[in-house]
């Protein structure tokens, strides 16, 4: 049976979550193609990762609770290659890893496994996974299921639940976002796995789907393009979701179902002031060119904001955080 969901996973420096990653995916219903694209980790990440497709490691599971959609090990070694960016390689293969050359970010590294998959013409639709999340056997078959039974699928996103407390929710699909505060809510965010929704309210209510578990169509792509790169961390997939401006349909796989770690390589963080230095940048600095590319009339609102939260930075006795959000807003590097 010839795969027609590929699977994008960007790594930096994380190849133990990689690994618990891929041996999750490893144990799914359906075939797949699965992609590692490794941002310039230096730390022998690629190595690793190789070394497991071989067999000769093994994906070690962070929580005991969760060691159950990684343990046992699959039949290795699987079948796996290395390319370069660009080359096409062998679409048999249920493994590539490519190199990207450099820190690309979220967005850069994405896209060249975007670009990859996608060479293969068998592949319709490609799901784009944190490296820092595990995934529920039957949920590349669910998605796939939610993508084929759609009209006019474009984005299309899952059960977000949080690794280390499986029982409450990070997102059912995707969050609700206020362009004029350039705030984002979790819909269903910090409630337990077990409440119950209408999954087409969920779809209906998603201004966007949550990176963390984001899948697209060809159709998708080749039409809207690829993620914009200039962001590289934070607000690509509010991008997209804009740039779609209603031509695709964003759909829910509510029988799809991953656990995300969250924050695994610059310290991202739902909670309030428990984002790392790097990550308070970041968000700020691409909150502010998203508004500046699609909503440029709201930037004097946009800047009255983040004085507010530089302020508020300072009042917590934070200056560290207050001098890159400061940065950010002046428009410069960290």
């Amino acid at each position: 049976m010839t795969a027609t969901l590929g699977v994008v996973l960007v790594n930096w420096r994380g190849a133990a979550d990689t690994l618990e990653c891929l041996e999750s995916l490893a144990h799914a219903t359906i075939p797949l193609r699965v992609i590692v694209v490794d941002n310039a980790s230096g730390d022998g990440s690629l190595e690793r990762i190789a070394a497991w497709a071989r067999g000769e490691e093994l994906a070690i599971p962070r929580s005991p609770e969760m060691a159950r959609f990684s343990t046992p090990p699959t039949s290795k070694p699987v079948t796996w290659q290395q390319c370069e960016p660009g080359e096409t390689g062998d679409n048999g293969a249920w493994l590539t890893l490519i190199d990207s050359g450099g820190n690309l970010g979220f967005a850069g590294g994405n896209n060249v496994g975007l670009r990859f998959v996608l060479a293969d013409p068998a592949i319709r639709y490609v799901w784009l996974l944190n490296n820092d999340t595990v995934v529920e056997p039957g949920a590349p078959a669910a998605l796939l299921t939610a993508l084929e039974a759609a009209a006019a699928p474009g984005m299309c996103g899952t059960v977000v639940r949080y690794y280390h407390r499986p029982g409450t929710l990070q997102a059912l699909n995707g969050s609700t976002f206020n362009a004029w505060t350039g705030t984002s809510a979790g819909i269903a965010f910090g409630q337990p796995a077990a409440t119950l929704f209408d999954a087409a309210d969920v779809a209906r209510k998603t201004d966007f789907v949550l990176g963390a578990s984001l899948a697209v169509t060809r159709a998708f792509v080749e039409t809207v393009g690829e993620m914009e790169e200039s962001y590289f961390l934070y607000c690509e997939e509010i991008d997209w979701a804009w740039r779609n401006n209603g031509q695709f349909e964003v759909i829910f796989a509510a029988g799809a179902i991953v656990y995300h770690k969250e924050g695994g390589s610059i310290g991202s963080s739902g909670q309030k002031g428990m984002r790392s230095d790097l990550s308070e940048y970041y968000l700020l600095r691409s909150k502010l060119q998203l508004i500046s590319r699609h909503r440029p009339w709201l930037l004097p609102v946009h800047w009255g904001v983040a004085a507010s939260q530089i302020a508020l930075r300072l009042w917590r006795r934070q200056p560290a955080k207050a001098l890159v959000m400061t940065r950010a807003l002046l428009g410069l590097k960290t």
